[in-house]
């Protein structure tokens, strides 16, 4: 990953709501949320929302899709993982240990279903 997306991505994600939202669609898994559904979990107004969207979906970190009259996001889980590497890719220094919390929050996020890991 080049610094300039990493930090596009950064930025995206540098902010309460923006974050929030992203985080909901994570745990949404690869089916996503419908942007109204989205906005009332969020408690949010829908144009706050949709201004959100538009930066995660500029960084590449959603997309959309329409089904019937509901446009639905999902996370882009190979943005997401693309970033947590490069943010981890000189991790350690040598010494493991330093990692090791780390290694345990990769462990807990590896048993989300394989047809996430395909999205």
């Amino acid at each position: 990953m080049e610094m300039k997306a990493a930090t596009t991505s950064l930025a995206a994600l540098a902010h309460e709501n923006r974050l929030a939202a992203f985080r909901l669609l994570v745990q949404a898994g690869p089916s996503g949320l419908a942007a109204g559904e989205l906005a009332r979990r969020l408690e949010v107004l829908p144009n706050t929302l949709s201004a959100s969207l538009t930066v995660l979906s500029h960084a590449g970190l959603v997309s959309s899709r329409r089904e019937g009259r509901s446009i639905i996001y999902t996370a882009n889980y190979d943005a997401m993982t693309t970033l947590l590497a490069f943010l981890m890719e000189d991790c350690c220094a040598g010494s493991p240990e330093i990692c090791a919390p780390l290694v345990d929050v990769l462990a807990k996020a590896a048993c989300c279903p394989p047809e996430l890991a395909d999205a």
